[in-house]
């Protein structure tokens, strides 16, 4: 079997692996595919078809979101961290049908799927590896000279030992609001106007 291909009985029930994506955008009627990254990852790279809600917009906004949701949704990001906590947060009060693509927009290119693309930019993820690594790095430089500053890397430690174990991570959401991530995007109430519009 290739290695990219999932068996269907070791998909977890609230997943679904590309190639069964990619089979029901063939074969039926579509699910609705909501990427959760940022305007400029998704600009980068995307599903073709998929409407991008950012994760916080889709957060912020979850019951105006589930109010439109009336067909099956398929939440995508990089590798399926964030849309993961995208799906806790759309069924944590409301029984929509939301499933995760299995690794993510990464997994679908892996696995051969043809993807929308466009103009180039760093994911946060690798923004985030090189933020925490920069202060980490001036902090123990600066400790040789100022002992204190290597509290600061040790704070950063925390913080992604923390992410880690929360599944969530402050530094990508701070960084998803600078005008880098974000090029043209729409304003919240458009966005979920627009997936109204589309599972209509």
């Amino acid at each position: 079997m290739p290695a990219n291909t999932v068996p269907a009985n070791t998909v977890p029930a609230n997943t679904v692996a590309p190639d069964q994506l990619a089979a029901q955008h063939t074969s039926g009627p579509p699910p609705l595919v909501l990427d959760v990254r940022s305007p400029a990852e998704f600009e980068t790279a995307h599903i073709a078809g998929s409407y991008n809600v950012p994760f916080n917009t889709l957060t912020e906004h979850r019951d105006e979101v589930c109010a439109r949701l009336d067909r099956d949704v398929v939440l995508v990001c990089r590798s399926g961290s964030r849309a993961q906590q995208a799906e806790a947060a759309l069924t944590a009060s409301t029984p929509v049908n939301v499933h995760v693509l299995m690794g993510g927009i990464s997994a679908w290119k892996v696995a051969g799927h043809p993807v929308v693309e466009g103009v180039a930019r760093w994911d946060l993820e690798r923004q985030v590896r090189l933020v925490a690594g920069s202060i980490v790095l001036s902090s123990v430089v600066t400790s040789t000279v100022v002992p204190r500053a290597k509290w600061l890397a040790a704070g950063v430690g925390g913080g992604l030992t923390f992410a880690a174990l929360s599944n969530s991570c402050l530094m990508g959401r701070m960084l998803s609001k600078l005008p880098y991530n974000r090029t043209s995007e729409s304003e919240p109430r458009e966005l979920i106007k627009l997936i109204g519009d589309s599972a209509a």
